[in-house]
């Protein structure tokens, strides 16, 4: 489970993101000013640091710069301000990535993620790009789906909700998970969409969409993907 350190003094915005990252599976540490942040970071060795850079006290900057002392942690520094003098200072300090306010949940854990794989790559460690379960391939670089040898045209969120489905290949990912990571925390819109591309999903993957063997519903709590022959 990743576990990621979150330090901004505004808690209007520590705390939903808690939420979020929780319900999507990260181990998450929260500290609401420079000093206890900086403690947390050289103490609890978080996987991806998200790091406020206006912060009275000891800023993000100044946190930043300590770190980099002892660490190299991924950093993505959060900022309202846009000037590019501000991002190269930041960037000279150490940090690794730049996230000016406001922004959307989906949008900083595409921005963790991305510091999550290429830390996995620098260590060696492989990452899933290419997922065949049954008759069924998954290719998240070619952003490509096949049944039996032939091409499947998918829509982008339908893509994206059966990337993630396969990715968690039999575990079961929550509706709120689901909305998180593809539509995002500020969705508004009838949840019943998420059933409507599960449907359209099935159509295009199932032999029988009414008795699916891959995408299964788990009552009550959100879909899975399975591999039939293991899960006979």
């Amino acid at each position: 489970m990743p576990h990621i350190l979150l330090i901004d003094d505004e808690k209007k915005l520590t705390n939903p993101l808690r939420d979020a990252f929780e319900r999507a599976d990260y181990e998450v540490t929260v500290a609401n000013d420079g000093h206890t942040g900086l403690s947390k970071a050289l103490v609890e060795n978080p996987d991806v640091i998200v790091l406020d850079v206006m912060m009275p006290g000891l800023n993000g900057w100044q946190v930043c710069e300590s770190i980099r002392k002892h660490s190299t942690v991924p950093i993505i520094m959060l900022t309202a301000l846009d000037e590019s003098i501000d991002r190269i200072h930041g960037l000279e300090l150490g940090a690794d990535d730049y996230l000016v306010k406001p922004f959307g949940y989906k949008e900083l854990e595409a921005h963790v993620r991305a510091m999550l794989r290429r830390v996995s790559l620098d260590q060696g460690v492989p990452v899933a790009t290419h997922i065949n379960v049954g008759d069924i391939v998954l290719d998240i670089e070619a952003h490509t789906v096949t049944k039996n040898g032939v091409e499947v045209s998918m829509r982008q969120k339908e893509f994206e909700i059966l990337t993630l489905l396969m990715t968690n290949l039999g575990k079961v990912v929550s509706r709120d998970q689901l909305f998180d990571e593809v539509w995002g925390t500020d969705w508004l819109g009838d949840t019943r969409t998420l059933d409507v591309h599960m449907s359209w999903l099935r159509g295009k993957l199932e032999d029988n969409p009414t008795k699916p063997v891959y995408l299964q519903t788990v009552r009550g709590v959100g879909y899975r993907f399975v591999n039939p022959e293991q899960d006979s």
